[in-house]
């Protein structure tokens, strides 16, 4: 049972990581002129999204972040290949696995706070 919760977890980090990168992505474009100010609104429904699927996780709000971060890393990186087109190199993969390790050190230990 804890591993399922585990996999759903990871599984809301993913998708608040990538709530978060468009919500920041959509604005870059439009400030670059490589987009519309139209772009602005889904932008803000992205970053009200993010906010949103944070709360749901049981845990203090500060071991969510730390986990989250490590979470965030390794989308990042996965939106550097697809969208950016930069295909990460072996620094990259190697600073995702610590950050993960990390993260997976804060999770499995995690206490009631």
């Amino acid at each position: 049972m804890a591993s399922v919760d585990l996999l759903r977890g990871f599984g809301l980090f993913v998708l608040t990581a990538v709530a978060e990168l468009l919500g920041c992505y959509l604005p870059m474009l439009w400030w670059t002129g490589r987009g519309s100010a139209w772009l602005l609104l889904p932008a803000a429904g992205s970053l009200c999204i993010f906010v949103w699927l944070l709360t749901l996780h049981p845990d203090a709000s500060g071991r969510v972040y730390a986990m989250y971060g490590a979470v965030y890393i390794a989308t990042a990186l996965v939106w550097l290949w697809l969208v950016d087109g930069v295909r990460p190199g072996w620094n990259d993969c190697l600073g995702v696995c610590l950050a993960l390790a990390g993260a997976g050190v804060i999770a499995l230990g995690r206490r009631a706070a």
